[in-house]
């Protein structure tokens, strides 16, 4: 792997301050920006590959509904309204 210099203007307070924190953690500067470049390019990509992932799922969902394979809502009520007069059974016995 070659390297390369990264160049860059910051407040001289905050590089010195930076750099004790680096010493008390006892790293250099240059091996906690490494990391936090690294980091912050591991979540970029782990961003991507997520938002990827959720545009194909979203896609599927109506690709599907446009097909037709849906559930009628009088339907999904009912099937929660059970869950929830259940649940509610289960509350009222442990208060008992």
């Amino acid at each position: 792997m070659s390297e390369s210099t990264f160049t860059f203007r910051v407040d001289e307070a905050l590089k010195s301050e930076f750099s004790t924190a680096a010493k008390n953690r006892d790293r250099n500067a240059a091996q906690l920006l490494r990391d936090f470049m690294r980091d912050f390019v591991r979540q970029q990509q782990e961003a991507a590959e997520h938002d990827a992932w959720f545009r194909r799922q979203a896609q599927i969902g109506l690709d599907s509904a446009n097909a037709g394979n849906l559930i009628p809502a009088a339907e999904v009520e009912a099937k929660f309204a059970v869950k929830r007069a259940a649940t509610r059974r289960r509350l009222e016995a442990s208060a008992e």
